[in-house]
């Protein structure tokens, strides 16, 4: 397809590609898959080899959350069964986090619900960022904690922090509809104060809320002019009791197109494969990392994901490899520009092709069965809104439903393990 080559070469010379363009992406068809998928894996392969890099989450304090974002399970009001708890102490943090590093975790991500820390959050935080940092060299960490007031950022760095997460979720038109306690502007703002601060920012989205193609393009696009060193792409986990909860709009195929567009609008940035895989890309998570080059390990915050050594095992049959400590994460170009900063530890490694990511949510960035980190909450009673492919004029199928056609809420298990809880993790 010309539409393929053209999006390859400007991947390759990290070009942006037209919003038409990205919309054609996610406009082709099943037929043309496998050739959309092999297209943006040069790409991957161009900047990041065929490293995987491994990231885990530690949910610090979970549910109790002032904020309405309609995904989310720890959401004002949410009936969602999850495990509830205030603020881990920081050495059960860094328990929690030695398990996510004994599976081969490069970076730890420490995310709390809640609009955003006090300053007595972050003095505590700062305390598990060095305890963990203590305990196991050379990892990364990545904080989660909301909305940053002034200074805190600059707190978060002097104690150890590696990057910060705030995901913008979805497009600044629709953005209104999925939270109404903050702005997405708020979202922008505390990206741009991790990196003035000199954090590596992570910001990413979730996908399958109900947006359209021009929702996903213009979110992508608008992360790009952002330009975080991480994007990790979220798939609604559709938990019962939040607002969102029979929004089954997504496919494995839409899945890999969607990866595929944002691998095209950000090539040398790493893609962050993050909650909801298990649920909707299913058995074909294995050609997902033809396209991203870092996933969540084990469970997520409030829903469990699939066994650590599964992840493993997937990705040593599909032909790649976990990424070292030791490794460059982002491209020398990138790396550069981030001062040496967080996945940089081996600044001669790895120039270009080889050179690997960074990570989530830059350090979080699941909103599994959690936030898309930082304020986590609904809308309201808001009503679905039918999901349609803009270009084919098609409506998109519900991902698994039972012979009726309702929703397979069986498919979302909440987490019953690992932080916050007796039981060991799932890593």
């Amino acid at each position: 397809m010309d539409l393929l080559n053209t999006l390859v070469d400007k991947g390759l010379r990290r070009e942006l590609p037209t919003r038409e363009e990205a919309l054609a992406v996610l406009a082709t068809s099943d037929d043309e898959l496998l050739d959309v998928v092999a297209a943006a894996g040069k790409v991957r392969r161009q900047w990041f080899g065929r490293r995987v890099k491994l990231n885990y989450l530690v949910n610090l304090k979970s549910g109790l959350c002032p904020e309405d974002c309609s995904y989310c399970s720890q959401r004002l009001g949410s009936k969602a069964g999850i495990l509830k708890y205030t603020w881990l102490k920081p050495d059960e943090a860094s328990r929690a986090a030695a398990a996510g590093v004994a599976g081969g975790a490069k970076r730890v991500c420490l995310v709390a619900s809640g609009r955003g820390p006090t300053d007595r959050d972050v003095d505590r935080v700062s305390k598990t960022i060095e305890a963990i940092k203590e305990e196991n060299e050379g990892i990364e960490v990545c904080a989660c904690l909301g909305l940053l007031s002034d200074g805190q950022a600059d707190r978060l760095r002097s104690a150890g922090a590696d990057a910060y997460n705030h995901n913008l979720n979805t497009s600044e038109e629709t953005y209104g509809a999925i939270t109404t306690t903050h702005t997405y502007a708020d979202r922008v703002e505390t990206v741009q104060q991790a990196q003035a601060a000199g954090l590596s920012a992570c910001s990413g989205l979730i996908a399958g809320m109900g947006e359209s193609d021009k929702d996903l393009v213009d979110v992508v696009f608008a992360l790009r002019d952002l330009d975080p060193d991480s994007v990790p792409v979220n798939f609604l986990i559709p938990f019962e009791g939040t607002p969102l909860a029979k929004e089954w709009n997504l496919t494995p195929q839409r899945c890999l197109r969607i990866l595929a567009m944002v691998r095209f609008v950000c090539p040398d940035v790493e893609v962050r494969l993050a909650g909801g895989r298990e649920v909707h890309l299913r058995s074909m998570q294995p050609l997902a990392l033809h396209l991203v080059n870092s996933i969540f390990l084990g469970d997520y915050l409030t829903s469990e994901g699939q066994a650590g050594q599964t992840d493993l095992d997937m990705i040593a049959d599909a032909g790649f490899e976990v990424e070292g400590a030791g490794t460059t994460t982002l491209p020398r170009h990138r790396a550069d520009a981030l001062g040496g900063g967080c996945g940089t530890q081996d600044a001669t490694a790895g120039a270009g092709c080889g050179s690997h990511e960074d990570s989530g949510a830059g350090g979080c960035g699941s909103h599994g069965g959690g936030a898309g980190c930082g304020p986590c909450g609904g809308h309201g009673e808001r009503e679905p809104v039918a999901v349609a492919d803009s270009d084919a004029g098609q409506s998109v199928p519900a991902a698994r439903t039972d012979a009726n056609g309702a929703a397979r809420t069986d498919l979302v298990a909440v987490r019953r393990r690992g932080a916050g809880t007796d039981l060991a993790p799932n890593a």
